[in-house]
């Protein structure tokens, strides 16, 4: 009785209604060591194709609509490398172009005429066997291939959840500093430098799991009428571009007309900070870049040129693919993971625009011309165009002070770096450094909110969420995911576990400051006794 596997895949499985074919070809192909069984029915066929198959042999008789609709929907389910060898055994007289006809899609048939040659019943039988083999060996190389990606993305995962603790704990430190910390001169330019470089370091680890995500086409775009003249404001000013590049030595000329875009205004922001980026990196002190953004035709145009290290001719495209690095500029720049520029590409594909470089050559600079589709409707280009920048609210120290707040957190650096901060801010603090020790302060203690870690040993984050919801709802308590792993599906598990929002780490603390402000607000607002109307006299 065959039960492997392997064997089972090699088998021929023979559907001869009538007469002896399926008893003859069966002698045969046991004679040659081929194995084989035979089919009672279409049904029988049907199943034993689902456990393994190397071929199907059939007669013409069992050649009907419903055998063929049967075998296109158990071989769908195999995958599109599937594609069973058929041999039919068909009358004389018939013409191949009938037989294959009523074959419909089933198109990988061989057709003998009976009475059929031995040596040719078996040559053809063994050939149907390599050609399925080949395709088995398709679908074990795209099984790897899928596990491949699986461990990538969680090794990913794990890298970006390794990298931000500790790029948390050290943008916390540098906040506390800054409010606490000597003014001295010398010790501010230090602390500026540690904050960019940690900019710069969360920057890389984005573009690393963000070019992952792309490539799988797990990134999708929240698209909504854009200015592109005001993306490129925001990455100027609020996003520090124009501070980076003022410590460059950088000359910095803008120029922008209204450019209404339908697009994802955050990865909008992306591409243009990146090609920022990249000009600056580029571009030794002293130099000058150009930022333009403008309509051009039925685009949207942004270009950014600068007078850096240039390009080479068979660099303009290649800069583009992951990993590349410009020879002549390594050691000119700020390095790098050669990610940018291929998630500035993938991100503008998917707002179905494209991007191009520019170069005269090495040591004479380079252009990146961006274009995305221009607005149509004229009401999505007025809405687009009278929608005022939106602005990051700063909240005073007086909106946060009072609040209570537990952390719950393994990291200790994380979790100390934090609670000074908070503290600083006049927020009264509590810690807990696992799962089950934050439910039960949470419980007990009732804080107006709680900032978990979803990396927690044992009980994770998500659990503590959901013992947390069992106790106390929305109103009770606000949670609040701060976590290192930033992929969709971890946000998705986060809400259904009951956060009320999820950040990132390393989290800008202005972004902490003003959701704080925001739950004490609403606390004191349920707070607030109710106004009764006077009784009518």
């Amino acid at each position: 009785m065959l039960e492997s596997g392997d064997r089972l895949e090699e088998r021929v499985l023979i559907l001869a209604p009538t007469g002896r074919d399926a008893v003859l070809a069966g002698q045969v192909l046991t004679a040659a060591n081929i194995s084989s069984r035979p089919c009672a029915d279409q049904a029988e066929l049907f199943r034993e194709v689902e456990a393994g198959a190397g071929a199907a042999l059939l007669a013409e008789e069992a050649l009907n609509p419903w055998t063929v609709n049967g075998l296109l929907q158990v071989l769908s389910g195999e995958g599109p490398w599937s594609d069973l060898p058929l041999i039919l055994f068909a009358r004389g007289g018939q013409t191949s172009e009938d037989i294959l006809e009523r074959l419909g899609p089933l198109g990988n048939a061989t057709i003998l005429e009976r009475p059929v040659r031995l040596s040719t019943l078996l040559s053809t039988v063994k050939a149907a066997l390599r050609a399925r083999q080949r395709q088995y060996e398709v679908r074990d190389l795209l099984r790897r291939q899928a596990e491949a990606d699986r461990r990538k993305d969680e090794f990913l995962a794990m890298l970006g959840h390794e990298l931000r603790n500790p790029l948390a704990a050290i943008r916390n430190a540098l906040y506390v500093q800054k409010e606490i910390g000597e003014q001295d001169e010398h010790v501010v330019r230090q602390r500026e430098v540690i904050q960019r470089q940690t900019r710069h370091l969360a920057r890389m680890v984005d573009d690393l799991l963000d070019v992952s995500r792309v490539t799988l086409g797990k990134i999708i775009l929240k698209r909504q009428p854009v200015d592109l003249a005001d993306v490129a404001g925001r990455c100027l000013h609020e996003l520090g571009m124009r501070s980076l590049a003022d410590d460059h030595g950088l000359d910095l000329a803008v120029r922008t007309e209204p450019t209404p875009v339908e697009g994802d205004p955050v990865r909008l922001e992306q591409i243009v900070c990146n090609l920022l980026q990249n000009a600056i990196k580029y571009t030794p002190r002293g130099g000058s870049i150009t930022v333009t953004v403008a309509p051009e035709d039925r685009y949207g145009v942004v270009r950014v040129t600068d007078t850096g290290v240039g390009l080479s001719p068979e660099m303009l495209t290649k800069v583009f693919e992951p990993f590349t690095q410009v020879e002549s500029s390594r050691k000119r720049s700020e390095g790098g993971l050669g990610l940018g520029l291929p998630l500035v590409k993938k991100l503008i594909e998917l707002h179905g625009g494209n991007v191009e470089a520019w170069s005269n050559g090495p040591e004479r600079g380079s252009e990146f011309v961006v274009r995305l589709p221009l607005l149509k409707e004229e009401k999505k280009i007025r809405a687009a165009l009278s929608r005022p920048p939106q602005k990051a609210a700063v909240s005073p120290a007086s909106s946060r002070k009072g609040l209570h707040v537990l952390i719950v957190e393994d990291n200790p650096d994380g979790r100390e770096s934090l609670r000074d901060l908070l503290e600083i801010w006049g927020c009264r603090v509590e810690l807990a450094e696992t799962g089950p020790e934050g439910v039960e302060k949470a419980c007990a203690l009732r804080p107006d909110i709680a900032l978990v870690d979803i990396g927690l040993p044992g009980m994770d984050g998500n659990e503590v969420a959901r013992r947390i919801r069992a106790v106390l709802d929305r109103d009770q308590i606000a949670l609040v995911a701060m976590t290192g792993y930033g992929q969709p599906e971890d946000r998705r598990r986060a809400f259904q576990a009951g956060f009320d929002r999820y950040l990132v780490k390393p989290v800008d603390p202005t972004v902490l400051s003003q959701l704080l402000a925001e739950v004490r607000e609403k606390s004191e607002a349920r707070l607030e006794p109710p106004q009764t109307m006077a009784a009518a006299g």
